[in-house]
């Protein structure tokens, strides 16, 4: 069995690959479902001949069974707010097909093989961002995908939203037909919270790259010493992360000349001699100077994230677990969404931190009594009737602040609901949907760090002695955004350069 990678997972993403089912999962999709329905005839087991959650202590009759699936859909379909983006909510059926082939949920051939043609025309359903609360799986989001492969809801289709009966129509694709435990097994499991979390760790991880490329050139803006990045002071600490982000750093300015060296300053008697006050500073700020210590944890967090996320989406998360190898069907919890929710809390805490160590590095740039090199908010022209970056400034911090307050956890907010029935929840789907956020606004933090590394460059005038991947990284800001010095509007360019970091990818790790 092939494992469903966050790499893969990015090439379907980008489009650069698919997900079609193989012969493999079609055997055993169709051996689950053919032992299920000859298993579950003279028993009772939970969601073929019984009501859902509570309502599982009534038995169904057998004219009624068909009929109680599409209950089940109609009656969860009822999310609120606004639709999935387009792009995640085609990984999060992707996620639900590739659990589903699994072959421990008993589902129908006809039913998946109808999700794969969805996928595969590009016919995604719209998706409401609020319903579920990731107990019982996504049971309202996924509902809403269920509900369009039956025929009814809208879909994202040729870049409109339209009702899916018209893409239906266009593509000669017919509805899905719920069988034995078709609606169930479409709804109840994680792969809402898991497409997203995928996702977000996809654009986590452009975004840590560019927070440790920008934090390296910080360092050569301000010409500190190299040793906070170096291997000998790192080693000392024994934290992956740290030691990694430390030779990331290493590997990008190596080549430059303006980073200073201890033995020639301070190590130097020559240099210090008959000082008694050092114009230059002995160690740089901790936004400059701590910088392994501070995106560190935020890599290793993303590293642990990433194994847990995998595991989920390569697992099977529904209820009852349909097991062929021993012939039984096993009642449990598989759909509870802890661990996504737990993950997704702690990758926004760490990015979170991430977008405020950029801030203070924006802050540090803008304020002429901290640095003593660049005019006050890297303004080229008149101080006072010309204003520099000051404007973006107002908008990294405000950000900022909302990731601070976005960040609180989801996942020690439980609010038992369902006649009591699901009496402790993950809200793993919220989770991983703030962190989203996080995410989205902690780009939004990083253009404007950018912009400022890129005007500072300007205002240095020594391009020439900085690393030649400090030079990349300039010519990749500038071809979105020009040097500031009369007061202009780059809003449209702030939101150029979001696009292009997004779409670009970032491979230091």
């Amino acid at each position: 069995m092939v494992r469903l990678t966050i790499e893969k997972i990015e090439e379907i993403f980008d489009r650069n690959s698919d997900y079609r089912l193989d012969s493999d999962q079609k055997e055993r999709i169709e051996k689950s479902y053919t032992f299920l329905k000859d298993f579950s005839k003279d028993k009772v087991i939970y969601g073929i001949n019984t009501g859902f959650g509570p309502m599982a202590q009534y038995r169904i009759s057998d004219d009624k069974l068909e009929e109680l699936q599409y209950n089940l859909i109609h009656s969860h379909s009822n999310g609120t707010g606004a639709y999935l983006e387009e792009e995640y909510a085609r990984i999060v059926m992707i996620c639900r097909l590739n659990t589903l082939s699994l072959g421990f949920s008993g589902v129908s051939l006809q039913y998946l093989e109808t999700l794969e043609q969805f996928i595969q025309h590009d016919i995604i359903s719209c998706i409401p961002v609020h319903g579920g609360v990731g107990a019982s799986g996504d049971l309202v989001q996924l509902a809403h995908v269920a509900y369009t492969l039956i025929g009814h809801g809208k879909v994202y289709y040729k870049g409109e939203i339209v009702e899916t009966s018209e893409a239906l129509k266009a593509t000669g694709i017919s509805p899905a037909k719920l069988k034995l435990r078709d609606g169930l097994g479409a709804i109840n499991g994680t792969s809402c919270m898991s497409g997203i979390a995928a996702v977000n760790l996809i654009k986590a991880k452009k975004l840590i790259g560019w927070a440790i490329h920008a934090s390296s050139i910080m360092n050569e803006l301000t010409s500190s010493y190299d040793d906070s990045f170096s291997s000998e002071l790192n080693a000392a600490k024994l934290h992956r992360g740290q030691q990694k982000v430390a030779s990331i750093m290493r590997d990008l300015v190596k080549d430059g000349s303006v980073l200073k060296e201890r033995n020639a300053h301070l190590f130097n008697q020559d240099h210090i001699k008959g000082q008694e006050y050092f114009s230059e500073k002995v160690q740089e700020y901790y936004s400059l100077r701590c910088v392994p210590q501070i995106i560190g944890p935020v890599l290793d967090t993303w590293e642990y994230c990433k194994q847990i996320v995998e595991d989920e989406v390569n697992s099977a998360n529904d209820n009852p677990i349909i097991c062929t190898d021993t012939q039984n069907v096993y009642h449990g919890g598989n759909f509870h969404g802890d661990y996504i929710a737990l993950e997704m809390d702690k990758l926004k805490i760490a990015i979170t931190k991430l977008s405020m160590l950029m801030e203070r590095q924006i802050n540090f740039l803008m304020n002429s009594k901290l640095n003593q090199i660049f005019p006050p908010f890297l303004n080229m022209e008149k101080l006072g009737f010309n204003f520099g970056l000051q404007g973006m400034q107002f908008t990294a911090v405000s950000t900022t602040a909302e990731n601070q307050t976005l960040s609180n956890p989801m996942y020690v907010h439980s609010i038992p609901n369902n006649g009591d029935n699901q009496d402790i929840v993950s809200m793993g789907t919220n989770a991983a949907v703030m962190t989203q956020k996080v995410i989205d606004n902690s780009f939004e933090v990083l253009t404007i760090l950018m912009i400022s590394i890129s005007q500072a460059i300007d205002l240095t005038n020594k391009i020439d002695q900085k690393a030649p991947s400090t030079r990349s990284f300039y010519n990749f800001v500038r071809t979105e955004v020009p040097t500031l010095t009369k007061d202009v509007a780059l809003h449209t360019h702030q939101l150029e350069l979001k696009k292009k970091l997004l779409n670009t990818e970032k491979d230091l790790f």
